[in-house]
This record gives C-alpha cells, structure tokens and sequence, in this order.
C-alpha cells in the first residue's frame, strides 16, 4: 500500500532547542494535513547543523568556537528528559512516523560529551530507535563524540523496515551492509551534504540495497541565523546559501522520483510503497541470492559503548523506551546471540545485525584495534553474524 512521504528541509531556530522543536511540530501539522504518514527532517535538527566549524580557525578562534559549543550543548537533548515530549505527543495525535536529527548530550556518564544522532518515532508516539553517528566528519569531531552500533538497526513502520544513516556514513560501505542484511526497504539519510555528487550517492544506495531511499539537508540561508548568534555577520552574509537543502525521493531501481527540491525552504511529498524494494531485488539482492557467503562475511560488535563500567543495571529511557541494558544482560545477550536470531531471542533492545564505528568492525573481527577487512578462506558458513565467535549465518 502506497504511503505519503514528506521531506522537510525548513530551517531550525539555530541554537534554540525549544524554538526548533516548536517549529518542527508545526511541519508536523502541516504535512500530516496534506496526507503524509512518514516525515524526514535533517541531520541535527535540533538545534540545527554546527555549520560555523567549517569557518571557524582551530587556533585562532578558540574563544568562539567555546562560546558557540556551550550554547549548543545547554540546547542539545538528553533523551532520558522530556525534551522531545511535543514531537511525541504530535506523533501520537496524528499516527505518522517522524524521522529527525538532533544533538544529544550523554547524560549517562560526562554529561558533557555530545553526539550526533536520528531517532526514529512511531506512529503511536513512542521510540522506535535513536543511532549515534559511528563517524563525525573532519572538524564535526571538535562537536561530537563517536557513536557505537546499539542503534544500527532497521525498524518496522506502517511505510515498511525501515532503515538510517547520518551525512557521510552513506560511504561507509560495512554500516550500509550491515542495514541492508536486515531487510531494509526504506533508507534515510539526514545529511547537510548537497549536490550532484551526494545524489549520486543516495542513487547508488537505492540500486545497490534495492531500497527507498530519502535524503535531505536543510535548506539554511544567513538570514536564518538569529541575531543574537555572537559574530554572525563577521561569519555569514545575510544572502548567502549556506545549504540549498536538495530533498529527494529515490525509488529502488535508483530513479529520482521526486526532487532534488533545491533552495525552497518547504516541503518534498512523494508516494513510496515498499513492495517496489521488494521487487526490485528478483535481480540483485546483495543479501541473498547475489550475496557469496562460502566467500565473504560480515562479522559486527553490536554491544553498546560506555565510557565506564557500573555495577547494578545501567540503562537509559525515554518515553517508556529501553536504550541500553544492565551489564549483567549485555553479556547474557552477547552470549545468546552465537546461537538464536535476536528477532527470536527477546533478549535485547538492540537486537539486530549491526554495524559498529570503525575501530570495532572487519570481515571477521579481531580484537586489538582496526582491523582491514579481509577474505575468509574458511568453508560456507557466514553471512552477517552478531558475534566475533560466530562463523554461521544467523537470520536477522
């Protein structure tokens, strides 16, 4: 059944959480009046993109780029508070699926420390899933720390399995594999990328996975910077495009089949229907029968990163949503995992097969630090497994 996608890419209240949120419910509204059941906003919406660190001197302008950061972290959302209680609530009211980008602060352990994620809500507005960007890019690592692969994972919605990776984590090509080996017909990508060579790349994705794919940034002009933003016209000009935005819609044989929408500050609709991913992999499923696991495996560290180990049971929720487990039940569910698909075992949120920041991923990992992948000369057992230990394929 065909579903309404709207891809929003107005811009955000930079460095306003509360403001940003208050403009998102109100796209919310709109693009659910217009029939839009799945809505995508970019990455780090809230409170917007850090676009001021591709200008900024490392050295020279250290001062700033401190004032700019504590602004940005006492705006940034902890997901065990109510921060996100409007997107919610709005979710819930109108039964849409929202897709959006936002600076999270750990509230764990530093609760300094940020980093950049997307959390899918539900229609009946509760989280789905929240991923942490395995790999800022460039100076985005001065703003946020790396993410672990605990949210690398394809969830159900009304639109079909649905699937996300952050800006430049399209190029990650293990990340992609490891979403595609879940059944992944929808793929979003919340970008601040733009251009001819990021729609070649979203293109590439959509023919390669068989797979929706949504992409956008944020369509962000000088002017859209508050005044109260400190050096802001020593940094930006009023006319200026920051970003054009360029919101698409591709459809899985890797036609563009809505946008590029580029320098409108609005709203992208498509019709999608994941029966077309479905299809599209009769002739080229690079999970299944165009996959050579008696060649290749992918083997993946799933476990969720922290900076400590706590004794009693260290877990973090939001909105009635388990997103981490005690450390007595991580190893419980590591354990289980070598020999039960995580789809059955019910012994984790964060069951899946999953793709980990780079330092803890090879084909066949090996502990010790990065790892090249390489190509198992063993007999045809793998595939995409949960575990180090496990060299059968597991089903995901």
């Amino acid at each position: 059944m065909p579903t309404k996608v709207a891809v929003i890419q107005k811009p955000p209240v930079l460095l306003d959480r509360d403001l940003t949120i208050a403009r998102a419910v109100q796209s919310i509204e709109e693009a659910a009046r217009e029939g839009a059941t799945l809505l995508v906003f970019p990455e780090a919406y809230i409170p917007g993109y850090p676009t001021w660190i591709w200008r900024l001197k490392p050295g020279g302008d250290m001062a700033l780029s401190n004032e700019l950061h504590a602004r940005l972290r006492l705006n940034a959302v902890d997901l065990r508070g109510k921060d996100l209680e409007p997107l919610y609530e709005v979710a819930g009211k109108h039964g849409v699926t929202v897709v959006i980008g936002l600076h999270e602060i750990d509230g764990g352990f530093s609760r300094t420390t940020l980093f950049n994620t997307v959390i899918v809500i539900g229609p009946d507005g509760k989280l789905l899933n929240r991923h942490r960007k395995l790999m800022p890019t460039n100076p985005e690592r001065m703003v946020w720390g790396m993410g672990d692969a605990s949210g690398l994972r394809v969830v159900d919605t009304p639109a079909g399995r649905l699937g996300c990776l952050i800006c430049w984590e399209s190029y990650m090509p293990l990340a992609r594999y490891a979403l595609y080996a879940q059944g992944m017909e929808i793929f979003v990508n919340p970008t601040w990328d733009n251009g001819e060579i990021c729609l070649a790349t979203l293109r590439h994705i959509a023919r390669e996975a068989g797979c929706w794919v949504i992409g956008t940034a944020t369509a962000f002009q000088g002017n859209d910077i508050p005044e109260n933003f400190p050096s802001r016209d020593q940094l930006f000009k009023s006319d200026e495009w920051i970003n054009n935005g360029d919101a698409v819609v591709i459809a899985p044989t890797g036609a563009v089949v809505a946008g590029p929408l580029t320098r409108e500050k609005g709203i992208l609709y498509a019709d999608i229907d994941a029966e077309a991913a479905r299809r599209a992999r009769r002739s080229l499923d690079v999970c299944g029968h165009y996959a050579r696991p008696d060649i290749f495996s992918l083997s993946v560290n799933r476990r969720p990163a922290g900076a400590a180990s706590r004794a009693g049971r260290v877990s973090v929720t939001s909105h009635n949503k388990t997103l981490a487990l005690s450390n007595k039940t991580q190893k419980a569910a590591t354990a289980k995992s070598v020999l039960a698909s995580p789809r059955r075992s019910g012994t984790s949120p964060h069951s899946g097969c999953l793709a980990p920041q780079p330092n803890r991923i090879s084909v066949f990992y090996r502990a010790g630090g990065l790892s090249p992948p390489r190509v198992s000369r063993r007999p045809a057992l793998g595939g995409c497994s949960q575990s180090r230990h496990a060299l059968r394929r597991l089903p995901v």
